[in-house]
């Protein structure tokens, strides 16, 4: 193997918070885009798990969790981790279940959301807009890795409903933060298209 390599999704927040690390220290590796409904043999022969991000770093070793890539690449990451434990855990809880109602609840029609799980997730958001009212990021004066490691999984909750989080969520701070990074260059620069990758023949 001659260099590093990252099998990702575009639209996954935890490959969105690998990209994000991995662009930030400036390491440089090929990026291979995969179907979540077609996974590619190579990337399951190098983790069973069947699910992005996967890292494979020039000297073969296999990082498969997304947190685990962000310390590789940043190894003195100064992470909040009372915040990231808090959207990896109870907040993607709630978010699945607001965001896809139906997968959850039986009673529920494709497309309803639930209104007591956004509830939840809210309340879970308040030390991170308490946070935001003294510093204009969860790392400090800068975008860092705790904003890395949190805002992907936001920027889907706040997408559900894009009016109410405008204008009722009760969160004025977090929407201009999480506006600040998603308007970064760094977010734009991860953010960029790949065709799916395919091996060669």
């Amino acid at each position: 193997m001659s260099g590093h390599i990252l099998y990702s999704f575009r639209r996954c927040p935890y490959a969105m918070r690998a990209r994000m690390a991995l662009y930030l220290a400036g390491t440089e590796y090929e990026h291979r885009e995969v179907s979540l409904r077609d996974k590619p043999e190579a990337m399951l022969e190098a983790s069973p798990k069947g699910s992005v991000p996967v890292f494979m770093t020039s000297n073969e070793e296999v990082i498969d969790q997304s947190l685990d890539i962000l310390r590789w690449a940043i190894p003195d990451a100064a992470l909040k981790m009372e915040f990231v434990a808090q959207i990896d855990g109870p907040f993607k809880h709630h978010l699945d279940r607001y965001k896809y109602a139906s997968r959850y609840d039986e009673t529920a029609k494709r497309g309803d959301v639930d209104l007591g799980h956004r509830a939840e997730a809210v309340e879970i958001l308040q030390p991170f807009e308490r946070t935001l009212e003294i510093q204009t990021f969860l790392s400090g004066a800068d975008m860092g890795p705790t904003d890395i490691a949190t805002f992907p999984f936001i920027r889907q909750f706040a997408a559900v409903e894009p009016d109410w989080w405008a204008n009722e969520s009760g969160l004025p701070k977090m929407r201009d933060w999480l506006k600040n990074c998603i308007t970064s260059d760094l977010f734009k620069a991860i953010m960029e298209k790949y065709p799916l990758w395919s091996p060669p023949e």
